[in-house]
C-alpha cells in the first residue's frame, strides 16, 4: 500500500470514528421546547385576540345603551332601530375570526365549589336620561367613545381587522352625528 492510500484510509476511519463519537455524545433527544417564531406568533395570536375581545365589548356596550334608550323611550324607535341594527352587525363582525368572546355584561365565574347552582350574573342596568334628546345626546356621545376606542385600536390591529375597525369607527362617528342632528328635530 501506497503512503497516499494509508492516509486515505487513516483519515476515512478517524472521521468515521469521529461521527460515531458525536453522535453518542450529542443530547439525547427529548422534548423541544418552542422556537423564537412560535413564541412570537403565540404572542401576536394573543394580542389579537385581545384587540377583537376590547373591540366586541366596546360595541355589545353600546348595543346595550341602545337597548336601554329603546326600553326608556319607544317613540325613539324609528329613529334608533336601523342604527341599532348597525351596531349589532358590527358586534358580529367584530367578533367573528374564531375569537370566543363573553358578553359585555358576563362576570368571570368562579369554579362551583358544592352542588348548588350558581347564579347567573345579572346585567348592570344603564343609565337612561329621562329626556329622550338627552337620551340621544347620551347615546351619541357613546357612539363617539366607541368611535374612538375603536380608532386607537387600529395601530396594533392587523391589517384585515384594522380596515374593518376602521369602517365600524367611521359608521359609529356617522351615527353620533345623526344622533346629534336627531337630538335637535
Amino acid at each position: 500500500m501506497t503512503t497516499t492510500g494509508r492516509r486515505a484510509l487513516l483519515t476515512a476511519g478517524v472521521s468515521a470514528a469521529a461521527a460515531a463519537l458525536a453522535g453518542c455524545t450529542s443530547e439525547a433527544p427529548g422534548p423541544r421546547g418552542p422556537s423564537a417564531a412560535e413564541l412570537e406568533a403565540e404572542r401576536v395570536a394573543r394580542a389579537e385576540a385581545a384587540l377583537r375581545i376590547r373591540a366586541v365589548t366596546a360595541s355589545r356596550t353600546l348595543l346595550e345603551r341602545y337597548d336601554a334608550v329603546l326600553a326608556a323611550h319607544p317613540a325613539l324607535a324609528p329613529l334608533l332601530s336601523p342604527l341599532r341594527r348597525s351596531v349589532a352587525a358590527h358586534a358580529k363582525a367584530l367578533g367573528e375570526g374564531g375569537t370566543t368572546v363573553r358578553p359585555a355584561t358576563a362576570a368571570p365565574t368562579a369554579p362551583a365549589t358544592s352542588a348548588a347552582p350558581t347564579p347567573a350574573p345579572v346585567p348592570v342596568p344603564v343609565p337612561v336620561a329621562a329626556d329622550p334628546r338627552a337620551a340621544l345626546g347620551e347615546l351619541a356621545a357613546a357612539e363617539g367613545t366607541a368611535s374612538d376606542a375603536h380608532t386607537a385600536a387600529l395601530l396594533t390591529a392587523p391589517p384585515e381587522y384594522a380596515r374593518l375597525l376602521a369602517s365600524v369607527a367611521a359608521a359609529c362617528a356617522a351615527h353620533a352625528y345623526l344622533l346629534t342632528e336627531g337630538a335637535r328635530a
